[in-house]
């Protein structure tokens, strides 16, 4: 890939790139038919918006700052947007389950319970999980071990309960009580937006010395974009469940609604949660030029595709 590509070319190239990498590393050999249901849930769906970010964010941090072993931290900025790829992959899957959302259809297919069982769909996401950390601690790719565990350490705390694992617990808690729209923005901070956020400090983290060899203004800046995004994203994930129909989006609609959920449609209504979306869209733009890093432009135009998809 090259600066030449178009915006639209990149993103198909790097789409690309990351659904052949995880078409490798997803093994098909796992036991007793695991295989087929990690790579059913892994492979072949989704826009990759978080691999994009990471990939992105590489990117937009490798430019600045040239490094004799540019190739390797590339080789790592494609390891961490395949991890952030199975960890969504694993929280699909157990998200869907009947004890969770009780979901049938993902990406407008059948979700992986119900294509493989309840227990091979949960064992799926648990390696799933593991693999992604896998992915993180190669043993022959000259990534240093500093890389290796800034980039793990990042995606856990994205995943856990602090971050995607506590968001879910907080939902799950919620069903059927008021929020206030700042308690909601709490739990979607870390449901849905911690792991975008890590996307974007994780790309930022392939350059040596990791987070802490760049500039603190750009580390901030981008962390500043990657949180303002990912609650942006789940506000507009809000809207198309009410504005959108399950063939455009290729999951259930109208669930949150009939689940007694609170949304930021139902908080607020939807015209102040188009409102707020377009909001926090411009907080990460702002940060985005105040990170002082001289091309940010596939960021940005990363951020107008995930607040503008669909409405």
């Amino acid at each position: 890939m090259t600066e030449t590509l178009s915006f639209d070319a990149w993103m198909s190239a790097s789409r690309d790139r990351v659904e052949r990498a995880l078409a490798c590393w997803v093994p098909a050999d796992a036991p007793a038919g695991l295989g087929d249901a990690m790579r059913y849930a892994a492979l072949g769906g989704g826009k990759r918006l978080r691999a994009l970010l990471t990939l992105a964010a590489r990117e937009t941090v490798g430019a600045a700052f040239e490094a004799p072993s540019r190739a390797v931290f590339d080789e790592a900025a494609l390891r961490a947007a395949c991890a952030v790829e199975l960890i969504h992959a694993y929280s699909l899957v157990h998200d869907d389950l009947p004890c969770m959302d009780n979901d049938v259809l993902r990406r407008g297919q059948p979700t992986a319970h119900v294509k493989f069982g309840e227990a091979q769909a949960m064992l799926a996401g648990d390696a799933l999980q593991a693999l992604a950390f896998e992915l993180l601690c190669p043993a022959d790719t000259g990534i240093p071990e500093t890389t290796q565990a800034q980039l793990c350490r990042l995606l856990a705390q994205a995943a856990g309960a602090q971050g995607m694992a506590g968001g879910q617990a907080i939902d799950l808690a919620s069903v059927g009580r008021p929020l206030t729209e700042s308690q909601l923005r709490v739990m979607h901070t870390r449901k849905t937006g911690a792991l975008l956020r890590a996307s974007v400090c994780m790309g930022a983290a392939c350059v040596p010395g990791g987070t802490d060899g760049l500039p603190a203004p750009a580390a901030q800046a981008l962390t500043r974009y990657g949180a303002a995004l990912g609650l942006a994203f789940q506000v507009v994930d809000d809207i198309l469940d009410v504005t959108a129909d399950a063939a455009t989006l290729g999951k259930t609609t109208g669930k949150d609604a009939a689940s007694n959920k609170p949304t930021y449609v139902s908080v607020l209504g939807l015209a102040a949660s188009e409102r707020l979306a377009q909001d926090l869209h411009q907080q990460a733009l702002t940060a985005l030029h105040a990170s002082g890093l001289p091309d940010v432009s596939r960021l940005a135009a990363l951020a107008g595709e995930m607040v503008s998809r669909g409405y």
